[in-house]
């Protein structure tokens, strides 16, 4: 199974990048895991037409088959546990492929929740994006490792 995380806006924050390139290579020995981006919209007074843009962005990227998690305050905040469960889910009904979609700075627009397969909130806190792409990204080593019987989760 292919793990995509795909967000709005590129990175500007070197720590961020460093962790982001640290958890992507560890997760090579499960499969692998991309990291990539979609160019933000300008904020010209309308944030419904900032939303509606990016969402297009987002969604050219994703393909009829592949299972679209929208990452919004608003989704399901699953356990570690829950969600290595919902990846095993993924993988035995043979998934092709997991996008996992970071909207940018005013969240996703309606098309985007509506295409998603699953909602999934990081916190009850709203996170920036650079902390958002570093905690998923981190959360999905964590669940391959606890599928694999690796003793990284305590």
């Amino acid at each position: 199974m292919k793990l995509l995380v795909l967000t709005v806006g590129k990175s500007s924050a070197k720590w961020a990048d460093t962790a982001i390139a640290d958890w992507t290579k560890r997760m090579r020995r499960y499969g692998g895991l991309e990291a990539e981006w979609v160019k933000h919209h300008p904020f010209r007074g309308d944030v419904d037409a900032v939303r509606d843009a990016e969402a297009e962005r987002l969604l050219k990227r994703i393909g009829p088959r592949d299972v679209l998690v929208a990452v919004d305050e608003r989704g399901d905040t699953p356990t570690s546990h829950a969600l290595a469960d919902w990846f095993e889910t993924q993988r035995v009904g043979g998934t092709h492929r997991v996008v996992f979609a970071i909207g940018g700075a005013y969240g996703h627009g309606a098309e985007v929740r509506e295409r998603a397969n699953k909602v999934l909130s990081l916190s009850s806190f709203v996170l920036n994006h650079e902390v958002a792409r570093v905690v998923l990204i981190e959360q999905i080593y964590r669940s391959f490792t606890i599928l694999n019987g690796v003793p990284y989760h305590h």
